[in-house]
């Protein structure tokens, strides 16, 4: 905002809003042209006190005809510009040129930096116009509270959007927040409200005032501090226009202002905790979306191991064979293995990143037998280097219907959680168990409300995944399913999270069990060929 400007604007808010002035001078119910100026100062330092100064000055000779005088005039501008450029110099030490309104904290913050600002402001500039004899003996405090609650409310109301308006980015956001039909809607709904409140305003008997707050939380739920700073700006210029249409001078002017004050407090608190409740939704939605690529990653390389192994195995029989001379059914042979192991790797892509991308799932009947064996075997090299005695007990030899790809992502998660688990017990004492065994609909196989409820839908598997290590508190199991809580010092919490949302997208269930020695527990839907023609309890 060039220097010209600001002052050019500034003399048209002195001019809209010079509204029932007090003895002529610069005491009105509403102030908005000190939050320019302040937005002003945040972005140019004590540079901005000059043209203030000037825009001061030009407001006291061309708006309210210079009531003061000359010298009076110039001193009471000279003082005005020291106290707002206090406060514009305080507001820009607590928060620099940017990040004004990002927290409740900051909100209340710049809320106390504005009060404190205004009341010093006040008290000498009243004094100095009292003590020339501009206003009436024993007006002093009538003069103080008019003139301070015009500013601050004013500084209050206003200074937000001018905030937001005054840089290319913040404008751009306020211009995507609110550029729709709903803020038509809650524009209109406000009109409809001041005409409803003060459409014929005469006194101070405001009672219906509270209706004020539907089209504000309105604005504050769906637009967050943007629609809001909108919302309570245009509010506010309402009942200015309103009050000076009816040319209600019977009215306990004070009291409007402070409770369009309060309202836009109450706004402004509801935008930004929607603000801020929308930020930690998109980062939380960010670091799922990382962790799902890290899940993803770790399930391609293990997918994947097996069909490029075979690729190369098959390559090298192809060059033996050509070296051999063969071209007959036996290279013919190796060729199509080829093409079908790079078939499968190709699906593997494919199925994981729909997943992971949209949800999409391929179920199947599975053996339970060969899925906990098929994920266990990845695990020997670990259990060795770690002395970890890992028992496979008891799993029925039954058909599940699930995604294969999706459940063995579970099965590793969980038993690379207990594997970690028993690292703090002493070697011979480190020990893993995988068991399963069916249960049918009203099962008392499972523990937990998930897991009933998984029973009770449908017959189904269950499998335990239990460690020696030190268990579950009360306390973690309430929260272990939570994103980003972890028992481990370099977990992100994520892995279970993903997990559950797995099984429960396949009509199961994942929980823990609070005990001394770590138990988590799955629920796997039968395949229906399993299911029993009638449901009997277990």
């Amino acid at each position: 905002m060039q220097f010209p400007a600001f002052i050019a604007l500034y003399l048209l808010f002195d001019w809209a809003t010079y509204i029932d002035p007090l003895y002529g001078l610069n005491i009105t119910p509403w102030n908005p042209d000190p939050s320019l100026g302040l937005v002003f100062w945040l972005r140019h330092g004590w540079r901005a006190a000059l043209p203030w100064f000037i825009a001061l000055t030009l407001g006291e000779i061309l708006v309210r005809g210079m009531p003061a005088g000359l010298l009076l005039t110039v001193l009471l501008s000279v003082w005005l510009t020291v106290g707002y450029g206090l406060m514009g110099e305080a507001l820009r030490r607590t928060f620099g040129s940017d990040g004004l309104f990002d927290s409740r904290g900051r909100l209340f913050q710049w809320v106390a930096i504005v009060a404190v600002g205004s009341l010093l402001n006040d008290l000498v500039y009243i004094s100095l116009l009292s003590a020339t004899g501009l206003i009436p003996a024993g007006n002093w405090s009538t003069a103080v509270l008019r003139f301070g609650i015009g500013d601050m409310v004013g500084v209050v109301v206003s200074m937000p959007l001018i905030w937001m308006l005054a840089s290319a980015p913040t404008r751009q956001r306020l211009r995507d927040t609110v550029w729709n039909l709903e803020t038509l809607g809650y524009l209109a709904l406000a009109i409809g409200v001041l005409y409803l409140v003060f459409g014929s305003i005469a006194t101070s008997e405001f009672k219906d005032f509270y209706f004020l707050f539907l089209p504000v939380v309105w604005a504050a739920s769906r637009q967050g501090l943007y629609g809001t700073a909108l919302m309570v700006f245009v509010l506010q210029a309402g009942i200015g226009a309103l009050v000076k249409l009816n040319h209600a001078g019977d009215i306990a002017v004070h009291e409007l202002q402070m409770l369009d004050a309060v309202l836009a407090l109450v706004g402004f608190s509801i935008g930004i905790v929607v603000d801020e409740l929308r930020q930690v939704s998109s980062d939380l939605k960010q670091s799922l979306r990382l962790a799902a690529a890290g899940e993803m990653a770790a399930a391609l390389a293990h997918e994947l191991n097996q069909p490029l192994t075979a690729l190369g195995t098959y390559g090298k029989a192809c060059e033996f064979l050509l070296e051999r001379g063969e071209s007959g059914a036996m290279l013919k042979s190796v060729v199509q293995r080829m093409i079908a192991e790079s078939s499968r790797a190709a699906e593997v892509v494919r199925r994981l990143r729909d997943f992971f991308r949209t949800g999409a799932m391929k179920l199947e009947a599975v053996d339970a037998r060969h899925l906990v064996a098929g994920v266990s075997q990845q695990f020997m090299a670990q259990l060795r280097e770690r002395e970890v005695v890992l028992n496979i007990e008891a799993v029925p030899a039954l058909q599940v219907q699930v995604d294969r790809l999706q459940v063995e992502l579970v099965l590793r998660n969980l038993l690379a959680n207990a594997l970690e688990a028993v690292q703090e017990q002493p070697a011979g004492a480190r020990r893993i168990t995988v068991s399963g065994w069916r249960v049918d609909a009203a099962g008392k196989g499972g523990r937990g409300a998930r897991g009933r409820q998984a029973s009770e839908r449908r017959a189904c598997l269950h499998l335990m995944i239990e460690d020696s290590g030190k268990g579950v508190s009360q306390a973690l199991a309430a929260r272990l399913f939570e994103p980003f809580v972890s028992s481990k010092a370099s977990g992100l919490g994520l892995g279970l999270v993903l997990s559950r949302a797995i099984m429960e997208a396949h009509g199961g269930a994942l929980w823990a069990e609070v005990g001394d020695k770590g138990i988590f527990k799955m629920a796997l839907p039968l395949a229906r060929a399993e299911e029993p023609e009638h449901h009997v309890a277990a």
